[in-house]
């Protein structure tokens, strides 16, 4: 991991391109991408981003930023990239790929563990479902630029032998039966995933702490994950972290009823999101081991979800009642 006197040498190099050597920098999140707060010369207030190495390399954070601009042409609340001094979405500083995003005022809309009860992602489920669902229409009507390098989350990306972020089904913290279950479950996934018919450029990461919630309204971020897939994806991470509440049933309600407010979603695609639930559920058991390799309680956490999302899939379960 890099230090943070390493970082602030680059994020200082990478002001050159905005233009604002020496203006305030202060490092604000070290996650996947590691960001610091900073001023351009015209006093707008930003957000200066180092990019994880060996995820997406320039040309694909650069198509991201393209579409994120259109869609914020478009009128859809995502995230603001800000062009370099020279026009470019991206600049390279010691190999690292850096960006830079108007600086949004807000919170998060929630935190992973929390409980539904009484919660702004419960209250706000129905304008993010909206938000979910302006995405994808201003998508559709031209905002993806027509070439969108980004690796995408088709079914070989998702459940094929050697998915994108990880074989679920080998996650070590995994029982004997358990592994058996998950490989059961994907084999009934791959049968399943042809009956979705949406398919086109999603954000693919729409949890709670990427949805900030300010004085205009919630705002989607962190686009890192974003390429072509199934637009039932989003609906199903929106609500992943929720799975085990009491009121997964409202919550659900309340995005999908937000969602149809501005997009057509019908019956038998819905009757599918139980299916993209314990998919979600499944990918993200894959990815925790990478990311948490020493946190074997995570591990499990996820693990112990994807598993039980799984026997539902087998059992022609739903993990709510009626919701539309």
């Amino acid at each position: 991991m890099m230090e943070d006197a390493a970082a602030y040498d680059l994020a200082r190099e990478a002001q050159r391109a905005w233009l604002c050597m020496g203006a305030p920098l202060q490092l604000i999140w070290r996650s996947e991408n590691i960001v610091f707060g900073t001023i351009l010369p015209s006093g707008t207030k930003a957000a200066l981003r180092l990019h994880r190495p060996g995820y997406q390399d320039a040309p694909a954070i650069a198509a991201e930023l393209a579409w994120s601009a259109r869609l914020c042409d478009a009128g859809v609340a995502v995230a603001e990239p800000l062009p370099a001094a020279n026009g470019a979405w991206v600049a390279m500083v010691d190999g690292l790929v850096v960006s830079c995003l108007r600086w949004i005022e807000g919170r998060p809309l929630g935190e992973a563990v929390a409980p539904l009860e009484n919660s702004a992602v419960l209250a706000r489920a129905g304008d993010f479902g909206a938000l979910i669902a302006d995405l994808h229409n201003a998508t559709d009507a031209g905002a993806c630029p027509e070439a969108f390098p980004r690796a995408g989350w088709d079914t070989e990306a998702l459940l094929g032998e050697t998915p994108r972020l990880g074989r679920f089904w080998e996650a070590p913290t995994l029982s004997a039966e358990e592994s058996a279950i998950l490989r059961a479950a994907r084999d009934k996934a791959l049968a399943l995933l042809p009956r979705a018919t949406d398919f086109g450029p999603i954000h693919a990461d729409t949890l709670r702490s990427n949805v900030m919630m300010t004085r205009g309204g919630l705002r989607l971020i962190d686009f890192d994950d974003s390429g072509p897939g199934w637009r039932l994806y989003d609906l199903a991470s929106a609500l992943v972290q929720s799975w085990g509440d009491p009121l997964l049933t409202e919550h659900a309600r309340r995005l999908v009823a937000g969602y149809r407010r501005r997009r057509d979603l019908p019956a038998d695609q819905l009757a599918l999101l139980p299916l993209f639930l314990a998919v979600r559920a499944f990918v993200s058991a894959g990815w925790v081991v990478t990311r948490a390799p020493e946190d074997r309680r995570r591990q499990r956490a996820y693990a112990y979800r994807a598993v039980a999302l799984a026997r539902m899939l087998l059992a022609d379960d739903s993990p709510w009642g009626e919701i539309g």
